[in-house]
C-alpha cells in the first residue's frame, strides 16, 4: 500500500523571499531518496488562496508517496529530511 505524506508549510514574517526559495529547493531535493516512491515528491506554492486569510498561514505543500511505513520511517529519520 502506497504511503502519501503531506505536509503544509508557513514561515515566520521575518524569513526573506531568498530564505524561502532556497528551503524549497532544498525539499525539492528530497525526491531523490531511494525511499521516496519513484521520485514522487512535489513541492507547490505559494498558495494562492482568496481571500489569503482562508490558508491560515500557509504558503506551502509538500506532498510525498512512499511504498509503506518503514519507507516513510526511513525518509522522516534521515539525515536530508532532519537537516
Amino acid at each position: 500500500m502506497t504511503i502519501v505524506h503531506t505536509v503544509l508549510l508557513k514561515f515566520r514574517p521575518e524569513v526573506t523571499e531568498e530564505h524561502k526559495s532556497a528551503f524549497i529547493t532544498e525539499l525539492k531535493a528530497l525526491k531523490s531518496l531511494e525511499c521516496v516512491k519513484d521520485n514522487r515528491l512535489l513541492v507547490g506554492g505559494p498558495s494562492i488562496t482568496d481571500p489569503i486569510q482562508r490558508s491560515k498561514g500557509f504558503e506551502f505543500a509538500l506532498v510525498s508517496y512512499h511504498m509503506n511505513r518503514q519507507a516513510l520511517d526511513e525518509y522522516q529519520s534521515c539525515k536530508e529530511h532532519k537537516w
